[in-house]
């Protein structure tokens, strides 16, 4: 199905999905496999992994409200969400927002858009400033892949010339 859709919407839409967000989409899908600049392509993944972080500061209660009425995903949430505090509370606590972009901007498993809205929530962060620092987040993210990516291509496709 996404086969038929343009290369920039594919980008886009990737961008959104948690564990690959921009932070993969963007090297990966864009650089490697469409040979996209690096300019072209950080806009429109930033975008698509930015674009559903607005709906889930706004709509995260009502979805954990709604998901809580299922025993198995209640007792998931239990599990993870008391986790989630332990793990990020310190740092929390010493960093307030800060730590909302160390968070998203560490571009590893687990971390991203997606942890950066359920630390917001976890944590009763205001919508607005989480907002802009989940953005910078992902933006920091986006390009240490981009640029590391480009680093590797150009040691190892370049320098044995």
């Amino acid at each position: 199905m996404l086969n038929q859709l343009p290369e920039w919407l594919r980008i886009f839409i990737l961008s959104m999905m948690p564990g690959i967000e921009a932070k993969l989409t963007v090297p990966v899908l864009a650089l490697y496999q469409y040979k996209w600049t690096w300019y072209h392509a950080v806009p429109i993944g930033i975008m698509g992994n930015f674009m559903l972080v607005p709906i889930g500061l706004l709509f995260f209660h009502k979805l954990e409200k709604f998901l809580s009425k299922y025993e198995k995903i209640q007792r998931f949430m239990d599990w993870f969400f008391p986790r989630i505090r332990n793990k990020a509370n310190k740092k929390i606590q010493q960093y307030k927002h800060l730590a909302l972009v160390f968070f998203v901007a560490i571009p590893l498993p687990f971390t991203g858009a997606g942890l950066g809205v359920v630390i917001a929530y976890l944590f009763n962060f205001e919508i607005k400033k989480s907002l802009i620092m989940i953005l910078i987040g992902i933006i920091i993210a986006t390009l240490i892949t981009t640029f590391t990516y480009m680093a590797f291509e150009y040691v190892i496709f370049y320098k044995s010339y």
